[in-house]
């Protein structure tokens, strides 16, 4: 199947709303979400007895054209054997859309895909295991992408297939506009829950928009550096590149003022749920109490996300829309919280709630949007060890060295406001091309500036690939070919 191409002057963007289901559409919603983990759980017992027999059938001696057929790992051929058992494993399936087996199919698909590729090495980052089954706990989520799905005139109401319509919290004017104007069409819906027990409704929409900046925002500087950080009163730092520093953004810390608060509810809730029954095996049933105190832990954790992400969500927005280049650092998020145990659990803490890797993340679309340019800093581009006085690089730099002193000329400075200083000279200077640096191969509206002077690697390289990625449900099926089916080879590499 070819690749889904995004049409010349449109953009793919995303509409959430939270929705206010009535007790018979909840039912319905988790009904829906039962049917994608039974499709999962079922075709994921399936692909494995098929795996083991294939094996067993393997130490027999027998060659591999006599060996138990294969089942495709494509999604065309799990929903095909989907089909020829549903109606002996869930004899209830015409309850609800076929969408909702499909998104357990899909999820399955791209899960086996991941794992193979993996192993045979044409996957980058951390070893992906084999798809586990999920249980009633899983996050419940499926998505539509035939069937009706819109927004209705009223602006307060959405229609989802078999599901009908559903009043939404908020208005819908923002992309109900759109789409009668002709701008947007949608895509899919994505229908899920979060921790809190809330659902929402998530649509993917193309759309028709204009690359220019609101008139109400005022112009900024032409190139600003932005440095990310942890610390209470910088969580984004912005300067420019003859040293001043433009906005210090405070990092709202919300799940560490939560943190008194989640440990009484998990104190309660331990006291709460009963002890594990050694004769029968088994955790005893939940009680009531139990299961509220786990919507009460659940609602705050949602609640310092939604703080979290409006803070986020308004410094990107603001700089985006007033400067025109921006840079920024690569960080591994991921792998600055993966080791250190008990010492390092302060700030893997403080790591999570700041949520580094969303900043970019953010202004990745938004420079899209607003006509911008992202210049990502290479991974290893020293921006806080660097001087920004004479350009000499401190490789004793540490991390709890909030101010930074040069050996070489003297010069004090904050640490987080020097390491914005240096991203911005190298956005200027990747701007102008003064230096080579280097760009890499992503979107026209992100730039890459390589590692710059005095780059070390202090860690092993990783690959890096195109975070564009590909359309979400036709990507196993490039890599399987039309067939759908996997060799042996795939199996047991």
């Amino acid at each position: 199947m070819a690749r889904f191409e995004i049409p010349d002057g449109w953009t793919a963007q995303a509409y959430t709303f939270a929705l206010d289901p009535t007790p018979t559409q909840i039912r319905a919603f988790r009904s829906h979400a039962g049917g994608a983990r039974k499709a999962h759980n079922t075709m994921l017992a399936a692909v494995k007895a098929v795996m083991n027999q294939r094996q067993a059938e393997r130490t027999y001696g027998l060659d591999e054209d006599e060996l138990t057929p294969a089942l495709g790992w494509s999604l065309a051929g799990l929903r095909k054997q989907w089909n020829a058992r549903k109606h002996e494993v869930a004899p209830w399936w015409a309850e609800n859309s076929k969408e909702a087996y499909n998104s357990g199919l899909d999820a399955l698909a791209r899960g086996l895909d991941a794992w193979s590729t993996s192993r045979k090495g044409m996957r980058a980052g951390k070893t992906i295991g084999f798809p586990r089954f999920k249980t009633v706990r899983s996050r419940r989520s499926v998505r539509f992408t035939t069937g009706t799905i819109g927004v209705e005139t009223d602006r307060h109401h959405v229609t989802l297939p078999r599901l009908g319509r559903i009043h939404t919290c908020e208005s819908t004017r923002k992309l109900a506009r759109r789409i009668e104007a002709g701008t947007a069409r949608i895509l899919s819906a994505t229908l899920s829950e979060d921790s809190a027990g809330r659902w929402h409704v998530a649509f993917q929409v193309l759309v028709h928009r204009a690359v220019a900046v609101p008139g109400h925002v005022g112009e900024g500087e032409s190139v600003v550096g932005v440095d990310v950080g942890v610390k209470a009163d910088s969580l984004i730092v912005v300067a420019t590149p003859d040293g001043r520093e433009l906005d210090r953004v405070p990092a709202p810390k919300s799940l560490t003022a939560a943190q008194a608060r989640l440990r009484a509810l998990q104190r309660r809730v331990a006291r709460q749920h009963g002890p594990y029954d050694v004769a029968t095996e088994t955790k005893q049933k939940p009680s009531k109490r139990w299961i509220t105190q786990q919507r009460r832990i659940g609602r705050t954790h949602a609640h310092a996300a939604a703080v979290r992400r409006d803070v986020v969500h308004n410094a990107t927005t603001e700089l985006a829309q007033r400067h025109r280049v921006i840079a920024v650092e690569t960080l591994n998020a991921s792998g600055m919280r993966s080791a250190g145990g008990a010492r390092k659990r302060g700030l893997n803490l403080a790591l999570s709630d700041a949520a580094l890797v969303q900043v970019r993340r953010m202004l990745g679309y938004k420079t899209t949007w607003y006509g911008s340019v992202l210049m990502e800093a290479g991974r290893y581009f020293p921006s806080s060890k660097l001087c920004s006085g004479c350009g000499r690089r401190k490789p004793n730099l540490a991390l709890a060295d909030r101010m930074y002193v040069c050996d070489h000329c003297g010069v004090t400075i904050d640490r987080d406001r020097n390491a914005a200083i240096n991203l911005a000279r190298l956005g200027e200077t990747h701007r102008t091309g003064a230096t080579g640096t280097g760009t890499g191969s992503s979107p026209a509206a992100t730039d890459s500036g390589g590692d710059g002077r005095g780059a070390t690697r202090e860690s092993a390289t990783t690959p890096v690939v195109n975070a564009a990625g590909e359309e979400a449900s036709t990507r196993h099926q490039q890599l399987l070919g039309e067939s759908g089916t996997v060799s042996s080879e795939g199996e047991a590499a």
